[in-house]
């Protein structure tokens, strides 16, 4: 799914949003109106009031959407089945500004899933901004660690932006940069 046009919408109910860029949350009430401006990776932006929120693909039946399915795994998943569904989820989280996914973009520069003692997994990711001066970094982590914890056995999801090494245009997968026109 990928839209890039105003769309009108009312939420026909209460709905969990995330603020963009700071990624604090709140609810914004039924009968609200704005407009998508992008829907990427399962997730909505909307526009309301002169402010940007971020709409989970879960909670796209508040503004007349199809919401999005949960992640699933078979029962016998390797770890390696987990890592690859991880990297997938990571794959639909979008920078607001860039119509790029943050691992073709090159942001992830680690992403690591420890067994804990209960059987369950810890995830740790660290990854950049295409600008030390981003200030959507609050809102794609906030998105990574909403979309990795939707993962089957994953229960702890720690994201760190770094800055170690700068983050450079030659990051980007082919894809990428064909789509933004940089190749």
């Amino acid at each position: 799914m990928a839209m890039q046009s105003n769309e009108p919408v009312v939420f026909e109910r209460d709905c969990e949003a995330a603020l963009i860029p700071a990624g604090d949350t709140g609810i914004i009430p039924k009968g609200a109106e704005g407009m998508i401006t992008q829907a990427l990776g399962g997730s909505y932006t909307v526009y309301i009031q002169g402010n940007l929120f971020r709409i989970d693909g879960k909670d796209a039946d508040a503004i007349g959407k199809e919401p999005e399915p949960t992640p699933e795994l078979p029962d016998d998943a390797s770890t390696a089945d987990v890592e690859q569904l991880v990297w997938d989820q990571m794959r639909r989280c979008f920078d607001p500004e860039i119509p790029v996914n943050i691992v073709d973009l090159g942001l992830v520069y680690r992403c690591e899933i420890r067994e804990q003692a209960n059987g369950s997994r810890a995830v740790e990711v660290d990854m950049t901004l295409t600008a030390p001066g981003c200030g959507m970094g609050d809102i794609i982590a906030y998105d990574v660690r909403e979309k990795v914890r939707q993962v089957p056995t994953v229960d702890e999801v720690n994201v760190e932006i770094v800055f170690d090494p700068p983050w450079s245009f030659e990051m980007m997968s082919e894809a990428a940069k064909l789509q933004t026109g940089m190749m």
